[in-house]
């Protein structure tokens, strides 16, 4: 999709849509191991689930933040139709991914258990937590590569493909999850192996894509290799929306050491709230994306004034969906979480969660869009 034309609200629009289908595919996959195990295994195993996604996104979205400055990188060159460094930037991007796949699957699997522990995880729910994080982390090489080869595929306009992977991936995890679980009886760890092969699927495929498109962008394995100046590129764009998404993940590890001391009832509730909050923030999230690509391609081509304008409309339409979404949040809050689990206990801090934290939507909403043009 050439965003350097046309109408910007339209434009973004197309842009976003297969943004929040594709983000609502890839929350999925979390959010239906809670599900399955909030309802055929118990609390505890939601709580076990839900005690593991802060230290989760901590390590992951330090990487999926460092990706935006790769898509920022790619987009610039490629609205600039310099072909040569569009290659260059694939190659570096994809070699950088491999090496980082290797490292954060060793230290997740090292950090996490003592993670666990510094966050109070109770005794009940510890080894549920401590067997999901280590098969999880075994697997999240896939999980990188998927997100950094989608994130070239969208830095050149092509939301479809990546979308059409995670519908796949979703769908599967959800098969594998009901008869892991179900079907087999293997209980948490049933659904982080689905997880697992969900994420290898969805990289494998795209993987295939870049390498066997006949496009300027494709991946040429020959020339994978590492441009120490596009890359000090992508990390002077890449670290800040690192660090700020990985320190905000760093921020609920505190969070939820504190929830853990009022117990699994407790914990399940959080659980819930932040598998809904998270469905909240896509829209938000995926217009703070069609932002990134639209201000890159258009600073690309050297129409500053197209760029500056898209941020605006940007905004704009990101206020109107989230306070919709507020509201219906708001009023919809028990029997939403009452789809993770039916226990009375959860439901009340589940609903509680939800209610106090929906006013925020509205703080968070500016920075996700601002963040996304810069």
């Amino acid at each position: 999709m050439d965003m350097t034309s046309g109408s910007i609200t339209k434009l973004l629009i197309m842009f976003a849509v297969p943004l929040v289908i594709g983000n609502l595919f890839q929350q999925l996959y979390n959010t239906v191991d809670s599900l399955v195990v909030g309802n055929f295994v118990g609390s505890h195993a939601l709580a076990a689930v839900g005690s593991t996604t802060s230290i989760i996104n901590m390590i992951v979205m330090f990487f999926t933040g460092t990706s935006v400055g790769a898509g920022v990188v790619i987009s610039r060159y490629y609205g600039a139709h310099d072909d040569e460094k569009l290659h260059i930037a694939v190659e570096t991007t994809m070699a950088v991914t491999f090496i980082c796949g290797i490292i954060f699957t060793g230290l997740g699997i090292f950090v996490a258990p003592y993670m666990l522990k510094f966050m109070s995880t109770p005794d009940d729910v510890l080894p549920s937590a401590s067997v999901y994080l280590k098969i999880y982390f075994s697997g999240v090489f896939g999980l990188l590569v998927y997100n950094m080869g989608s994130a070239i595929l969208r830095a050149v306009g092509d939301t479809k493909r990546p979308l059409y992977f995670l519908c796949l991936s979703s769908v599967m995890n959800i098969g594998l999850d009901l008869l892991f679980v179900v079907g087999f009886g293997m209980a948490i760890e049933g659904v982080a192996y689905a997880t697992i092969i969900s994420q290898f699927v969805s990289a494998i495929l795209v993987l295939i894509v870049l390498t066997r498109s006949t496009e300027n962008y494709r991946l040429t394995w020959k020339d994978l290799r590492i441009n120490k100046k596009i890359f000090r590129q992508i990390l002077m764009v890449g670290l800040p929306t690192g660090f700020q998404q990985s320190l905000t993940s760093f921020s609920n590890v505190y969070v939820q050491s504190y929830i853990n001391t009022f117990g699994s009832s407790c914990m399940a509730g959080w659980s819930s709230y932040s598998k809904i909050d998270q469905f909240v923030f896509l829209p938000m999230q995926s217009i703070g994306q069609a932002s990134t690509t639209f201000m890159s391609q258009n600073l690309g081509a050297g129409n500053l004034p197209r760029a500056k304008k898209g941020t605006g409309v940007a905004l704009r339409l990101a206020l109107l969906i989230t306070f919709a979404s507020a509201g219906i949040l708001f009023l919809f809050a028990p029997r939403l979480v009452a789809v993770f689990n039916q226990e009375p206990d959860v439901v009340r801090y589940g609903t509680m969660f939800l209610r106090m934290n929906v006013f925020m939507l509205a703080f968070c909403c500016p920075n996700q869009v601002v963040a996304g043009a810069m």
